[in-house]
């Protein structure tokens, strides 16, 4: 929302945008049962949008992270890089931060961590 630090939907907000950065809120844990779904969106909304140059996932609501959602994020990862779309997380909370640092997936992730999605916004916009 121009003016503040808030996000809010696209299609329900006058809302400002830039076309080479899409930021993406998960709206509950990160599990075997909708890790797939995860991968689908994203790969969904780069193929509809190739003027894309980074995706940010915001974490907020992400409270854990299971080893199906963690392979889910690596091939997100793996695939926007083919794509020279970089990768980026947003407000990740401190146990899932736990789990990723456990696996690979930072050292491979092509962008960034980032402590806030305003943060995130202002480096890209």
């Amino acid at each position: 929302m121009p003016g503040t630090e808030h996000f809010r939907n696209t299609t329900r907000h006058d809302v400002e945008t830039v076309n080479t950065v899409a930021l993406l809120r998960i709206d509950e844990s990160l599990y075997f049962a909708n890790a797939r779904y995860l991968e689908d969106t994203v790969y969904n909304l780069v193929a509809s949008h190739p003027e894309l140059e980074h995706v940010v996932l915001i974490c907020s609501a992400v409270n854990l992270i299971d080893a199906s959602a963690l392979e889910s994020l690596d091939a997100i990862n793996a695939r926007l890089k083919d794509s020279d779309v970089k990768l980026h997380l947003s407000e990740v909370k401190g146990p899932v931060m736990d789990q990723l640092k456990k696996s690979d997936f930072l050292e491979a992730l092509t962008g960034r961590v980032f402590l806030s999605t305003y943060a995130a916004w202002r480096e890209f916009s």
